[in-house]
């Protein structure tokens, strides 16, 4: 992902091309589905999936919960749930993410809380596995049991 950086308010990274096409801004509360094209920075609370090819941009003190399926994220709010980033996911402080991360690229800041699992091979065949609504993925084949025989 191409960033210019933190803004001066130390608010997250600004796209190269500086063009944020909508913003949910911070007082706003949106239940549902989200798609869109371009870059969407959500400052605010969303309940719900979003889906989109492009950049999704979750501000500082934003609350996300749901599933997330984009080509890229950067998260410095807080977030709950699956993300899918077809090309690169970014945590920066004072983020907090609690669910499981697929992506081919992470760069996660001292300072983020991250708890949850992170899958960054294969992750097209891991997302197939997911159970509806983007839950946990399938069980792998059972294991033996470990202890005294």
């Amino acid at each position: 992902m191409a960033f210019k950086g933190r803004r001066e308010d130390g608010t997250a990274p600004v796209p190269v091309d500086g063009q944020i096409i909508a913003l949910l801004g911070r007082g706003s509360r949106f239940d549902g589905r989200l798609a869109f094209e371009g870059t969407v920075q959500i400052n605010g609370v969303f309940k719900g999936d979003i889906v989109s090819e492009d950049i999704l941009i979750i501000g500082e003190g934003a609350e996300v919960e749901g599933n997330i399926d984009v080509g890229a994220v950067v998260i410095t709010g807080s977030v709950h749930g699956t993300v899918r980033a077809r090309r690169a996911i970014e945590i920066h402080k004072p983020g907090r993410m609690k669910g499981n991360l697929f992506t081919p690229a992470l760069t996660i800041e001292p300072g983020v809380v991250f708890e949850g699992n992170c899958q960054m091979e294969n992750i097209e065949q891991a997302f197939e596995r997911q159970g509806p609504n983007g839950g946990a993925l399938a069980a792998p084949a059972a294991l033996p049991a470990a202890g005294p025989k």
